[in-house]
């Protein structure tokens, strides 16, 4: 499985290059793209197209402004793509569903099976307890720039699967009681922390919590290739982490 690494020399491309070399899940480095065009020795064009044929997946770890030039590439050669980006704006997301016509996207917010495992566990718990307030809590480095988090969303949005009517609240602020539908999203910056994701159920005689931490970035470069080797001879569409995990 030969893969372009799209932004390898940012902290997750570089890692994923690392595995690659280790050849985990049978991947091989077949070019990096980076706006710098270095890698720390690593093959690295500046640009998609300088990239020559044969690829069979691009692992994108770059920044969700490229969407566009990335996707244009990918419907172009027929390439399919693992998006491992957040924060899209509407625009962008538009883009990711177009392209998934023609393409295989694998688009998550978050390369962790665990993660996927955790926002099923919550769904249930959800669908378990429904007059249950439920609060999210996530926790990122303090070179983090969006808050919430994509994970956060991923989780508060498979939760809103089962409570159609839920409304997000990021933060808490204010006088007011709070209403039956809400969510609430807490986000905290500090420190080196990789990711932590904890989801508070509860009901006025228990509470369930339900936690996810990342240890290494390592996990997501790991996930990110999973992603690409389940993605390589799948019809166009548009694929997600919990297409990985069967119950």
């Amino acid at each position: 499985m030969k893969i372009i690494i799209h932004g390898i020399a940012g902290r997750m491309g570089a890692e994923v290059a690392r595995l690659t070399e280790e050849g985990f899940r049978g991947a091989e480095l077949h070019a990096g793209v980076d706006l710098g065009g270095n890698a720390s020795g690593f093959p690295c064009f500046q640009s998609l197209d300088q990239v020559p044929p044969g690829a069979d997946c691009i692992v994108d770890f770059s920044n969700h402004s490229a969407t566009k030039t990335l996707l244009a590439y990918a419907c172009k050669t027929k390439t399919p793509v693992v998006l491992a980006t957040t924060g899209h704006s509407e625009k962008e997301l538009a883009l990711i569903r177009e392209a998934a016509r023609e393409i295989p996207v694998f688009f998550s917010a978050n390369m962790s099976l665990g993660v996927a495992l955790l926002a099923e566990m919550a769904k249930k718990a959800a669908a378990i307890y429904p007059d249950a307030n439920i609060e999210i809590v996530e926790i990122h480095h303090n070179r983090k720039l969006d808050a919430p988090s994509g994970t956060a969303l991923l989780l508060a949005n498979a939760i809103k699967e089962i409570r159609r009517s839920a409304s997000f609240v990021l933060g808490r602020s204010g006088h007011g009681k709070r209403t039956e539908e809400e969510i609430g999203i807490h986000a905290i910056r500090m420190g080196n922390i990789v990711g932590t994701h904890e989801i508070l159920i509860s009901t006025d005689a228990e509470t369930i919590t339900l936690k996810h931490e990342a240890h290494s970035r390592a996990l997501f470069a790991e996930g990110a290739l999973a992603a690409a080797a389940f993605l390589c001879g799948k019809p166009a569409g548009l694929y997600q982490m919990r297409d990985m995990i069967s119950f």
